[in-house]
């Protein structure tokens, strides 16, 4: 039972970042915000715990390497072509990193994912600049 315990706090953490991160997205008016990206976390951490307890002797690098790849699916679905330019960007970067901080979360790796989401707020926080005149 305290192991269950200790994934149960694993995805409680990995839910708490993801919050924390789409609430910013929300802010901010984006279509990736708390519902999405709290699932995002905690699916990458369920994966990530089922592959460290579900299939000992197996190589849990294995699901990681799944979640990179298929997490990579659904950003590109936030990714739009529209007035000649590409929205969705960030918000397909930030479907990534919330990906992987449910997988350090997942992994035991409390401080890791902390730190992460501390960074990707103060990176999300940072205003957009113009973009340069063109000086013809």
């Amino acid at each position: 039972m305290p192991q269950e315990l200790e994934m149960i706090l694993r995805l409680l953490l990995a839910a708490v970042l993801g919050i924390i991160i789409g609430i910013q997205r929300e802010w901010k008016g984006k279509p990736a915000g708390v519902r999405t990206l709290t699932l995002i976390s905690i699916g990458s951490a369920l994966f990530s715990i089922i592959s460290e307890l579900g299939f000992i002797g197996a190589d849990p690098s294995r699901i990681a390497s799944g979640i990179v790849t298929g997490i990579g699916f659904l950003g590109a679905g936030a990714i739009l072509h529209r007035h000649g330019g590409v929205e969705g960007l960030t918000t397909a970067a930030a479907i990534w990193v919330t990906a992987g901080i449910g997988l350090a979360a997942g992994a035991g790796l409390y401080l890791i994912a902390a730190v992460v989401t501390a960074i990707v707020l103060a990176i999300l926080f940072i205003p957009h600049l113009p973009p340069p005149k063109n000086n013809k």
